[in-house]
């Protein structure tokens, strides 16, 4: 394998964790306006200028928890987002008025302990947004017409306690809905106006899925990913006069990720899929042209593609693995493009390691999709390796510039990441082999995927270390307590340690989900009042708290004390058996966090701390060492 002529200079931790000095760009609706994401006192918030001037303001002025995420209202006047209290999931939405940009943000939904969520902004209505609202009744989200301005509620629609999601037509009306049926499966509901009652359109059963995108533009179909008759999900049109459910497109490789509708009339525009790397089918021409030019700014995959009302100002923003989310400007009716910005533009691309698609074979003949990120400027051979395990489980492992990778092999790891079992967007068929596999043939599938680094070279058998958030941070505490032998050290970020705990203290909010996705993958072991005692066994015997005599390598177990779906006693309850054994356990609690870490002050006290520990047990390099470039 190749060498350069050293390793790469250490990056400061900083470059990779703290604030991105700009992101999450966006057009107004109005194409006046160009708005982002940029710190002010240490906290991200929404700032917003002029196109074509440099008159930037800051909207927004969060300086608790700082934004994640936000949309422009379709006025042009307000910019809106969501927020949460330390991580408590409970999230509000707020509305910032971008001509008096020095008043605090409303809160349109100040109800204590109710979760808000969006379910359309209508373009044909801009005074108002549709939002859903748990504080009737906690386990169920009715939704509301909201109007902006004044922050007052209009009902539209109660949650009877199945329904899952809401669909709204190109007008913003609620005309349809996704059920969880008691079996797990779905069933869409549909009706002709909002003064009507729904009424069953069509069930589909749990492995074939039901992802309602929209209406077609003429409101006599719905657009639906589903698997139905196939493997992979593919995007179908199903009709509200006959129930036929008929193909519109398909991929041969990957579930569908989602379709392009035009955010005014439904037209569809494209569809997206993720194979190794983000795949586009253009399914209307004009907006193919639009796509074209958009992509040959840049070699990565376009990660956001936000227009105005005339649909000829864009903002183009690519996920690449070693320039993340590089910002451009696009006017799609000269073809001329402008560079905006670079989230970090600390970090130099030919410092950072390329990521690349692997394939490993399982013991049972699964293929196993996987990336591999490999130090650079050194012998690509016997590295320390760290086995990075996505969350969910019901996500999946991409192509693209990823932070925790480019740290980790800055340190000198070689990193593996391993779209196990039960993983999304590879076929029905995969994700459904992971039922009733926590702790079984998900873990073999990891296992199987250091053995093939080991014999292929890459990685030292002795110095392979585990880490992951959430499932991921299950899967470690798996990895150290079910098989001791294979990892020299672990960290678990949020992992629940036992699934009987886990299952029971779900919010109440998840309840129409629960049947389809951990029920059926994993288990319902009844309440603490009424207990399924045979399940409650099975999944204890599947849960590291009860193998926890046998973890016998390093372990750090980090935590946020508000998390609601992964809750602290998780983490609590392991770290305090480790200790009564004398086992090396180290413990990172933050009284301001929930299911990860958003502050960056946690975030950097978080992969330092991991830097070290990684550095004493499988001997990466650390911020202490220094390297020539």
């Amino acid at each position: 394998m190749a060498t350069q002529a050293g390793p790469a200079p250490i990056i400061p931790v900083e470059h990779f964790f703290e604030n991105p000095e700009k992101a999450g760009g966006q057009i107004s609706p109005d194409g006046m306006k160009l708005s982002y994401l940029a710190a002010e006192n240490d906290r991200l918030n929404v700032w917003v200028r002029t196109i074509g001037q440099q008159d930037d303001v800051c909207v927004t002025h969060d300086h608790v928890r700082g934004i994640s995420g936000y949309f422009w209202s379709r006025d042009s006047k307000r910019i809106i987002y969501m927020q949460d209290n330390g991580g408590d999931e409970n999230f509000h939405v707020f509305g910032a008025d971008i001509a008096a940009p020095d008043q605090p943000a409303t809160d349109l939904t100040p109800f204590e302990g109710v979760r808000a969520q969006i379910v359309d902004v209508p373009v044909s209505d801009p005074d108002h947004l549709l939002v859903a609202l748990n504080k009737r009744e906690a386990s169920a989200f009715d939704v509301y017409r909201l109007t902006i301005a004044t922050g007052d509620l209009e009902l539209l629609a109660e949650n009877p306690g199945n329904i899952a999601q809401w669909v709204t037509d190109p007008q913003g009306r609620l005309l349809a809905a996704v059920t969880q049926t008691p079996t797990g499966d779905s069933g869409v509901l549909v009706r002709s106006s909002e003064g009507e009652e729904f009424r069953p359109l069509r069930e589909f059963a749990n492995e074939d899925a039901a992802a309602v995108f929209g209406f077609t533009p003429d409101g006599t179909a719905l657009y639906v990913g589903t698997a139905e008759d196939a493997d992979l999900a593919r995007l179908c049109s199903l009709d509200l006069a006959t129930n036929e459910l008929t193909v519109v497109d398909a991929d041969d490789e990957a579930d569908l990720s989602g379709p392009i509708l035009h955010p005014r009339t439904g037209k569809l525009l494209g569809a997206i899929y993720v194979r190794d790397r983000v795949v586009f089918h253009p399914l209307d021409d004009e907006f193919a042209k639009v796509w074209e030019m958009a992509a040959a700014i840049h070699d990565g995959d376009i990660a956001g593609l936000s227009g105005d009302e005339s649909r000829t100002k864009w903002l183009v923003t690519f996920t690449d693995d070693r320039a993340p989310g590089v910002a451009y400007f696009l006017n799609s009716e000269t073809g001329e493009s402008e560079y905006l910005f670079r989230p970090r533009p600390k970090l130099d691309p030919d410092t950072l390691a390329p990521m690349k698609s692997v394939r490993v074979r399982a013991r049972d003949g699964l293929d196993l999709r996987c990336y591999l990120t490999l130090p650079t400027g050194v012998e690509q051979t016997n590295l320390p390796m760290v086995l990075l395990v996505h969350g969910g489980p019901w996500a999946r492992d991409s192509w693209g510039y990823q932070p925790e990778v480019q740290f980790l092999a800055n340190r000198g790891y070689a990193v593996l990441q391993v779209n196990y079992r039960g993983s999304t967007g590879f076929g029905k068929s995969f994700m459904h082999a992971a039922e009733m596999e926590f702790s079984g043939k998900m873990h073999d599938d990891l296992l199987d995927a250091v053995d093939w680094a080991v014999k292929e070279g890459y990685a030292d058998r002795d110095r392979v270390g585990i880490y992951g958030g959430s499932y991921g941070g299950y899967a470690t505490l798996v990895g150290l307590s079910f098989t001791p032998d294979t990892f020299a050290a672990g960290i678990s970020y949020v992992g629940p340690s036992s699934l009987v705990t886990l299952i029971r203290s779900f919010p109440a909010y998840w309840g129409p989900f629960l049947q389809g996705t951990w029920f059926k993958f994993v288990g319902d072991p009844g309440t603490t009042e009424e207990p399924n005692r045979e399940v409650e066994a099975q999944l204890l015997e599947r849960s590291p708290i009860s193998r926890v005599d046998r973890i016998k390598s390093p372990l750090l177990v980090v935590q946020g004390a508000n998390d609601p779906r992964v809750t602290k006693i998780e983490s609590d309850n392991i770290v305090e058996a480790l200790r009564d054994r004398g086992v090396d356990v180290e413990y990172m609690v933050k009284d301001d966090e929930g299911h990860g870490f958003a502050n960056p002050e946690n975030r950097l006290d978080l992969y330092r701390t991991m830097e070290r520990f990684f550095g004493r047990h499988l001997g990466g390099r650390t911020s202490e060492d220094t390297v020539s470039a």
